[in-house]
């Protein structure tokens, strides 16, 4: 889908909205499962393009994966596997290439092409081969493909990573759970609340890893992971972006089934801004009554403020009644929405890192251009804060990441219409 939403402004968001399970939660947990020999089952599994792609992968290496009801199950159908990820679909997304270590050590080779993903600047993988090559594997980078070898056992592995690397963190604990003998340290490791769903997953299955939420995780290696049943946490970047959504429109709603301890860093800057926020076990709700008022926003890694909502943050603010600074620390060219939050109206200058948001009293509706997943996210935002209508060309990035977000929105009170291209219509039977 590459079809246009047509979105109209001026509208205040309220009511409810369920959040889905966290789509970076079960793309790693979906890789692991390649580890365990009996039958997997993955409950809470949003309905996205992303999770699409990946059963698509578990599939091609010969696994029998079925999704309905939002539950993953994935079965062995065979002790052979193929081992060559073919590049048409790991192309599409950049969590694919997080199979290459678990295929690896379960087959002793595999060989995965170079990922692709959202175009928000250079993530590469070096961070994730160091590490597989410290882990005993060889590693032959050639033609767009990867090949891991493993040659050998080794005792023990110290890993420091150069930055906190949320993939890399995921790749290398899954590999690592599963060389029995080999006792791994990950020093400077990620901690999003997705690697602490990924350790839970890991030692249901038989795993011994831990410390996972901290900078530091150990992972024991054993000989086998079995089977059994996980459950994925909420999505915290989708509940983040209703809830800026709905404090940008003036709104006022409630996002429920997340975790509010997962949103600290987003919650202190919404209160920062003006927005009244009521928080309880598994809700938050929120209202706005005027414009925001100017905040500086540092996006690092957890328990930073997060990249992932930078963009929506950024829409949100350039209403603000005065001047914010956003400062990017993780993907530091992530400022494609930009250039298309000015065509709006927006007063935005950017050196670096660092975006300076200077508030204008509205936004215009206007003809945009969605370039990845969660500057498509702040186009909606801007486009309901707006005057008019907003045309989003590249609408489909969208559907990579929110799970029936057009009848969530719709839910709220948002007028949101997707226009499929002509050949959507063509192809519809």
């Amino acid at each position: 889908m590459s079809g246009v939403f047509l979105v109209k402004g001026k509208t205040a968001l309220k009511g409810e909205v369920q959040i889905s399970g966290a789509k970076n939660a079960a793309l790693p947990i979906m890789a692991a499962s390649i580890l365990c020999d009996e039958e997997v089952v993955i409950e809470n599994v949003p309905k996205l393009l992303d999770i699409i792609v990946m059963k698509d992968i578990l599939v091609s290496i010969g696994f029998e994966v079925s999704f309905e009801d939002n539950r993953v199950r994935v079965k062995h159908t065979s002790s052979k596997l193929n081992t060559e990820v073919p590049y048409e679909l790991v192309r599409k997304m950049r969590a694919s290439f997080n199979v290459l270590g678990p295929l690896a050590v379960r087959m002793g080779q595999a060989k995965v092409a170079l990922p692709g993903g959202c175009s928000i600047g250079v993530r590469p993988v070096d961070f994730h081969i160091e590490g597989l090559r410290k882990l005993g594997f060889e590693i032959e980078v050639e033609h767009g493909f990867v090949k891991a070898t493993r040659v050998g056992r080794v005792d023990s592995v110290k890993i420091v990573l150069p930055f906190p690397s949320v993939g890399a963190t995921e790749h290398l604990m899954t590999t690592a759970v599963l060389m029995e003998g080999t006792f791994t340290v990950i020093e400077n490791a990620a901690m999003e609340p997705e690697i602490e769903d990924l350790q839970n997953f890991l030692n249901a299955m038989g795993g011994k890893v831990r410390g996972a939420g901290t900078s530091r995780i150990e992972i024991e290696g054993v000989k086998r992971l079995s089977g059994g049943s996980h459950k994925i946490i909420p999505d915290r970047i989708e509940a983040g972006t209703y809830l800026i959504a709905i404090a940008a429109t003036c709104g006022r709603g409630t996002v429920r089934g997340v975790k509010p301890d997962h949103l600290t860093a987003l919650l202190e800057t919404m209160r920062r801004t003006g927005a009244t926020l009521g928080v309880g076990e598994d809700f938050v709700e929120v209202s706005m009554d005027d414009r925001p008022s100017p905040v500086d926003v540092v996006v690092n890694p957890y328990p930073g403020f997060p990249t992932d909502l930078q963009p929506q943050m950024m829409a949100y603010l350039c209403v603000g009644k005065g001047v914010s600074t956003i400062i990017e620390n993780v993907f530091k060219t992530r400022f494609l929405h930009v250039g298309e939050l000015r065509r709006m109206g927006a007063n935005i200058e950017v050196s670096g890192n660092t975006a300076i948001v200077k508030g204008v009293e509205k936004l215009s509706g206007a003809p945009v251009l969605g370039t990845d997943l969660r500057a498509t996210a702040a186009l909606v935002i801007a486009g309901l804060m707006a005057e008019g209508q907003t045309e989003i060309h590249e609408a489909h990035h969208i559907f990579r990441g929110y799970e029936n977000v057009l009848e969530k929105f719709a839910k709220l009170g948002a007028n949101i219409e997707y226009v499929p291209t002509s050949e959507e219509v063509e192809s519809d039977p």
